[in-house]
């Protein structure tokens, strides 16, 4: 079985959108691209060795691996051309829900969901090592796929962009394996999954009487937002009924639903980054 190493370059604030160049991934405005190249120093060249040393196929998503293949194979000067040899002599996965990829970079594969992550992550051979690849990673920590981690933090907050970790991920404990912090403020942690969530408590033994009634707030709160969210649930209900009464019931033999948008944007799933 092979294991999924996740490998991500991070600002302070979790972002880790276009860290190479402007023209890198300008999506919604992004202007801030090539913000990790000016920590780029002795020190991130030695750790990035270390995330490469042992043998490796590259698990790409869609448009990261249209920017490799659009860059590595024609990259052969220092100080980067031991990394550009590695990528263009290894095998790279391409995970893409749909549309046409060009997989003409030799020793290109092309997946087209999760389910097939995990068929290859069941074969024998080299480990998996992601770059980039936002919308793949949440996926992979989502269902529950990656066994290490090497994050790159460079001491800039970006305010926005695309970031690594997003809500659902499988949650789990990460052992730190290897660390280092650069003299420009770059900070490296080498993680390999541990187990489960460890938890505690700081509360006092016989909670204040300040605390009972924050929690007991706290509580009223709640009910009132669970209250508003089934209030507007079932107003949506009756929205949709009153909808499928107008619509007919000729619309829906007809396979058409006032719930189910028929847009192009709809039918088609995103590829992952």
């Amino acid at each position: 079985m092979r294991k999924i190493i996740v490998g991500a370059m991070v600002s302070l604030d979790g972002v880790m959108q276009a860290p190479g160049g402007p023209s890198e991934d300008p999506t919604k405005g992004f202007k801030f691209g090539g913000w990790e190249m000016p920590y780029f120093d002795q020190q991130f060249g030695e750790e990035l060795d270390r995330v490469f040393k042992e043998k490796f196929d590259l698990l790409l998503g869609r448009k990261t691996y249209e920017i490799f293949a659009a860059y590595w194979p024609y990259y052969d000067d220092a100080p980067l051309g031991g990394i550009a040899k590695l990528f263009n002599d290894i095998k790279k996965y391409a995970v893409s829900r749909s549309g046409e990829v060009d997989t003409s970079w030799a020793g290109s594969v092309l997946l087209r969901d999760i389910a097939d992550v995990k068929r290859l992550k069941q074969e024998d051979g080299p480990n998996l090592v992601t770059q980039g690849s936002t919308e793949l990673v949440h996926a992979l920590l989502a269902n529950d796929l990656v066994d290490a981690m090497s994050i790159f933090t460079v001491p800039v907050v970006l305010g926005g962009g695309k970031k690594l970790f997003a809500d659902g991920s499988a949650p789990h404990s990460f052992k730190l394996t290897g660390s280092r912090v650069s003299p420009n403020g770059l900070i490296v942690g080498h993680y390999e999954r541990e187990g489960e969530i460890r938890i505690g408590d700081t509360m006092l033994d016989a909670p204040s009487e300040r605390e009972i009634a924050r929690a007991e707030a706290h509580e009223a709160r709640g009910l009132k937002v669970c209250r508003r969210r089934r209030s507007g649930e079932h107003q949506k209900r009756d929205e949709t009924v009153d909808g499928a009464h107008q619509v007919g019931v000729e619309g829906f033999v007809a396979g058409w639903s006032p719930r189910m948008p028929t847009s192009p944007a709809r039918r088609n799933a995103a590829p992952m980054s």
